[in-house]
């Protein structure tokens, strides 16, 4: 950039740092510890530029970056802020659906939306499953946090997004006999839950796809990427949610492999399930 040019984005900046926050050139002048006259020249010389300590004085006393301010970066807030709104923790509730996964929803509306879940997908899942694997924590709230759960799934299916969600084959392998996680799951509830997996990758394609990976070979923690905007890792008791754009992107990367590496396509999910309940007994 010529210099005159970065004299002017400058001397803009700064003005448009101090209206922001309704400070006064001698208000700068004595949180940046200098002269008024410094200030002053700096507002109205279409060439001077600031030394490193005084531009550093100066975002300090405006609570921006000094990148900012002398046009090196597109964001005026220090570095330790966007570290803070690209990164956020999240308590994750023993819920359905729950506000914080909600709200990312609400935020995506429209985009495509990546998803590796902890176990089968909560939109796929029927309303005796969700008895089944949520009644125990929901105690007498459960009806109330069911009728919610599927008003929030009727909206999901109404946000024009497309969903794309990448399974390891064993967790539905596990489901249709009944082991490990889903032990104790009635095999009237597994054929249901069998039935509505069908119909929803069949009826709802191409918005909604459904792929199934070898965890043999490929691996992934519960994911979701909320379109360009977000990313969200599941550890359990929380989640981690990115905002920034290189991980972001990192995270969809991540989802593409899957799907590349993806033992079963879409297409090729139903015949799939249609064998595994073929072999559950009722």
């Amino acid at each position: 950039m010529d210099k005159r040019d970065r004299a002017l984005l400058f001397r803009t900046r700064l003005n448009e740092a101090m209206t922001d926050r309704s400070l006064t050139q001698s208000a700068l002048a004595r949180r940046a510890g200098v002269d008024r006259s410094t200030i002053s020249q700096l507002l109205v010389s279409d060439k001077r530029m600031p030394n490193a300590q005084l531009a550093a004085d100066c975002a300090e006393a405006l609570g921006v970056s000094a990148d900012w301010l002398l046009g090196l970066s597109g964001r005026p807030e220090p570095v330790a802020d966007l570290l803070a709104m690209s990164l956020s923790e999240t308590e994750a509730p023993r819920a359905l659906i729950d506000e914080a996964i909600f709200g990312w929803h609400q935020e995506a509306a429209g985009y495509k939306i990546r998803h590796v879940p902890a176990t089968l997908p909560d939109m796929l899942k029927t309303r005796a499953m969700v008895q089944w694997e949520y009644e125990p924590q929901l105690g007498r709230t459960a009806d109330q946090a069911i009728g919610a759960f599927e008003d929030r799934l009727t909206w999901m299916r109404g946000a024009r997004s497309d969903y794309e969600i990448a399974l390891p084959m064993h967790e539905l392998e596990s489901f249709a006999k009944g082991t490990g996680y889903y032990k104790g799951v009635p095999a009237d509830v597994r054929l249901g839950q069998m039935d509505r997996m069908i119909t929803l990758t069949q009826t709802l394609y191409p918005a909604l796809r459904l792929y199934l990976f070898d965890a043999h070979r490929v691996f992934s923690s519960p994911i979701t990427v909320f379109g360009p905007m977000l990313a969200v890792l599941y550890l359990g008791r929380h989640y981690l949610a990115f905002r920034d754009s290189a991980r972001v992107d990192s995270f969809t990367r991540h989802f593409d492999w899957l799907v590349r590496e993806a033992a079963l396509g879409a297409r090729e999910v139903p015949q799939f399930l249609r064998d595994l309940r073929d072999a559950i007994k009722d």
